[in-house]
């Protein structure tokens, strides 16, 4: 048995026979660039506080990684397709572990967020390598089970984040979970050497590199609004950059419909099957990301879980994906993606409406049947889709597909944590202020207290320490009176800490029961559109591509 893979698997004449240790790989590279994002968010409050960071600070912390992520995939994907997939995973892998290393040594707000940037290029390169190898090395046959198993690993890794990052933290600083990421990379490269086949497209013409510039520039610009307009405002940045995302978009469309080998053929867009299986990854992860955000803040700050207790918490949901993975398997073949992906979808939205009951004498049990709601819907869509959407592409074109269904998923969890992150603040920030309405609270600390959850506890924390204050010196008083004084102070004070955080909690519980409604609504309005966009076939008849489907396909190739 050779120590390194050498023979390129279009060579082969029989599939590959360690293709699923090779899968394993994927799998576990995939697992390190989902679980980057997922378990910063029990990170966040540490790093904040070491740091001193703004609230603008830790969005663009946690943004830095996701604008080179979403702007490069496309032109990133279509590289390793004509040089080497596997080369751009161990380069993505290898420049991901930097940025890691980067992350660990940093000591500012400024290094933090290039530290993410660095890494998100390299998740740039590994994530839509990881599919264009999958879908190389596998047999059309098998290719849904691996997709199903690649799913699973990506619902695994937003639930195992917050796991491995809590567990972290209970001995370690806020580094430790970026230093975690290097040894798993190191890992997973000498492990791509050894089990995973080289591969690359069999043509070798010129890459569309304007076309991929194009994409980088609205793609990019897109995030960045997405990013910037919601949390900071509709200034003139977030303008310049929706103006910038639009008209990019509109030059990307018209140089791709007229060059003869576009780096992406739009035209696919106008397949319901592909189009369809796009805008239901698109949306999955709205919701998901959306809830992921707002229910680990409510579990930590709400319901006082600490950061391991919160991951392990929820592990329902990874569980979850894991059984709806087996049922799509099961499902899919017998009744067709249209049903399959609009019944995970319908659960989904089911599973926000559930969490619209949310008050504020809600306990974590409240949760648990909206996370393995929500898991099992994303097991039963998501791995249709994605085999369809990879499915809609040659072979020359796998790592073009890989990012496209990459890049609809990142589209789909930026709107989730700008749109409904953006409702939350908001929704909290009016809830606090009509709770708190008649108090003796200053305005500047509701002004501090409205700006996150964190903030609130805070504010109340500061009064009760000024209550212990007070109860302090009148013990130390030597005049009555005074004593008397400084006790009733001390007493208003306390009542006045157990009032704002009460307040907090109210309003955030409220707000969370606002912001699941709204995300019901959207998930609900693309259910129905999904459903209509994707083709329906018979029971028991193979997936088939639809008429119009295979016009482009032809045309393409």
């Amino acid at each position: 048995m050779r120590l390194v893979m050498t023979e390129p698997v279009e060579r082969t004449d029989r599939p590959y026979a360690r293709r699923w240790w090779a899968l394993l790989v994927l799998c576990l590279s995939l697992l390190i660039i989902v679980m980057a994002n997922t378990a910063l968010t029990v990170a966040a409050p540490d790093m904040t506080r070491d740091l001193g960071l703004s609230s603008a600070d830790l969005q663009w912390v946690i943004d830095g990684y996701t604008v080179p992520y979403a702007a490069l995939m496309l032109l990133l994907g279509a590289i390793g397709d004509k040089y080497s997939r596997r080369g751009a995973l161990v380069l993505g892998l290898l420049v991901f572990g930097g940025g890691a290393v980067f992350g660990y040594l940093a000591d500012s707000a400024a290094t933090v967020i290039a530290a993410r940037a660095v890494m998100g290029v390299g998740a740039a390169l590994i994530m839509p390598a990881t599919l264009s190898l999958l879908a190389a090395t596998f047999p059309r046959a098998e290719r849904a089970k691996a997709i199903t198993l690649w799913t699973a690993t990506a619902g695994l890794a937003i639930a195992a984040g917050p796991v491995v990052a809590g567990a972290l933290l209970r001995d370690h600083g806020w580094s430790s979970t970026f230093l975690i990421n290097v040894p798993v990379a190191a890992v997973a490269i000498v492990a791509a050497f050894v089990l995973v086949p080289p591969s690359r497209a069999g043509h070798h013409d010129r890459i569309d590199y304007v076309g991929g510039l194009l994409s980088v520039l609205w793609t990019g610009a897109l995030v960045y609004m997405i990013i910037e307009g919601p949390h900071f405002g509709w200034g003139t940045k977030a303008v310049a950059a929706a103006v910038v995302a639009g008209t990019g978009l509109v030059a990307f469309v018209l140089w791709e419909l007229r060059h003869p080998r576009p780096i992406l053929d739009v035209r696919r867009f106008t397949g319901r099957r592909f189009a369809g299986s796009n805008l239901a990854v698109a949306l999955f992860f709205l919701a998901v990301f959306g809830a992921f955000y707002y229910l680990t803040q409510h579990l930590q700050f709400v319901l006082g879980y600490d950061a391991l207790q919160t991951g392990v918490r929820m592990l329902p949901l990874a569980g979850a994906v894991f059984v709806g993975s087996a049922l799509t398997g099961w499902l899919t073949p017998r009744v067709g993606m249209k049903w399959t992906v609009s019944a995970g979808m319908v659960g989904g939205t089911t599973a926000l409406a559930l969490l619209t009951r949310v008050d504020a004498n809600s306990a974590y049990g409240d949760f648990v049947a909206p996370l393995i709601i929500l898991g099992l819907a994303i097991g039963l869509a998501l791995s249709p889709c994605t085999d369809a959407i990879m499915g809609a592409f040659p072979e020359s074109e796998l790592g073009v597909g890989g990012a496209v269904n990459d890049t609809s998923l990142e589209l789909g969890g930026s709107l989730g944590i700008a749109i409904l992150g953006s409702l939350l603040a908001t929704s909290y920030g009016d809830h606090l202020s009509d709770a708190t309405a008649g108090s003796k609270l200053p305005a500047s600390a509701l002004d501090t207290a409205q700006d996150s959850v964190g903030a609130g506890y805070a504010v109340a924390q500061g009064i009760g320490e000024k209550a212990q204050q007070a109860a302090a010196r009148a013990q130390q008083a030597s005049d009555p009176q005074q004593a008397a004084q400084l006790k009733q102070q001390a007493g208003e004070l306390a009542a006045g800490a157990r009032q704002m955080a009460d307040a907090v909690g109210s309003a955030f519980s409220d707000a969370v029961a606002h912001t699941s409604m709204v995300g019901a609504v959207i998930l609900g309005i693309g259910t129905v559109l999904v459903a209509v966009l994707l083709p329906r076939r018979e029971a028991g008849a193979p997936e088939a591509a639809t008429e119009e489907e295979e016009l482009v396909d032809s045309a393409a190739r």
